[in-house]
């Protein structure tokens, strides 16, 4: 057997991670609140999207007992090439799991809890079901608590989404995550206009649950392309948008193209406003869920103000 010409180049990373810029520092707080955080999650043998997709921001918001949990297990059924989250053929659903979730809300004291889960196409309605009894049993065990889910696109699960809404949640949200131009590589198993349809349809079956998505930018997307998403989210009366950094979680996932400065950011903050979002988050660490309970009144106050300024609308 002869050996190859060029042995180094064997086992050579796919997609190379580039060197993070200054501006990507996510804040080390390892505090006694952060460790207590932990204890809970642990204690109740929970899920969080913190701890299973790296989220740059863990530290600082465990510090703050701020935590997403992921129901439904920590397997998702597709493959997205964004995400660190890990595929395969998920168990079976944890019945006790609304009560163990509602009891770490109820522990860690908290005013804002964001639920969201893997995608579960291997179930009929995708999860809808589940969903209602978690965010049930914590309206129960914590009427104070405001509720914001982070949901899968119930692709071709017909109205499962309604079991959802029809749980109350204060806010629905659903990230977009890129334009569509990139959907076959980036989103291989969703379709960008069935998620702007999920989007569109839960505003148009309660205006008054806020409507919130996300998009990553850093993949290859152009200027254009993204204010063509804004423009469809205001289309589907989505009020929340954030717009974050991608960053890429190994050489196994989709390549990272490049990192945006801060300027780039604040310009599509600008941007957002303008379109007549009801709030924008767009910087560096921006994630879907980062600093969600502070967003969440934020948006309360944003639509008081519209009401005053159109009270006839």
């Amino acid at each position: 057997m002869t050996k190859p010409r060029h042995p180094e180049k064997i086992n050579k990373p796919v997609n190379p991670i580039k060197k993070k810029p200054e501006w990507i520092r996510s804040k080390i707080l390892n505090s006694k609140v952060f460790f207590e955080t932990k204890k809970v999650v642990n204690q109740n043998n929970l899920v969080t999207v913190c701890q299973e997709a790296n989220c740059p921001n863990i530290t600082e918001c465990w510090s703050k007992k701020h935590a997403t949990f992921m129901i439904m297990g920590d397997t998702c059924t597709r493959a997205c090439a964004f995400c660190d989250v890990k595929t395969g053929k998920p168990g079976e659903l944890d019945i006790f799991e609304p009560i163990k979730i509602s009891s770490a809300v109820k522990k860690l004291n908290l005013s804002h809890v964001v639920i969201t889960s893997v995608d579960r196409d291997d179930l009929k309605d995708g999860g809808s079901d589940h969903f209602f009894k978690v965010i049930t049993q914590v309206r129960k065990m914590n009427p104070k608590t405001s509720i914001e889910v982070l949901t899968p696109d119930f692709l071709r699960k017909g109205e499962s989404y309604r079991k959802v809404i029809a749980a109350n949640p204060d806010v629905f949200n659903h990230n977009i995550e890129t334009v569509p131009r990139l959907y076959v590589s980036v989103r291989p198993g969703a379709r960008y206009f069935s998620s702007l349809e999920l989007l569109k349809n839960v505003k148009k079956y309660d205006k008054k649950i806020f409507t919130k998505s996300g998009l990553m930018v850093g993949l290859g997307e152009s200027k254009n392309e993204i204010i063509q998403v804004m423009d469809d989210l205001r289309s589907a009366e989505v009020d929340f948008l954030t717009i974050g950094q991608y960053l890429q979680p190994s050489v196994k996932h989709f390549p990272l193209i490049r990192y945006y400065h801060p300027d780039e950011f604040k310009e599509l903050y600008d941007i957002a406003k303008n379109k007549g979002f009801l709030l924008v988050s767009s910087s560096p660490l921006t994630r879907s869920s980062y600093h969600a309970d502070a967003d969440f009144k934020k948006l309360q106050e944003a639509r008081n103000n519209l009401s005053e300024c159109h009270p006839h609308q």
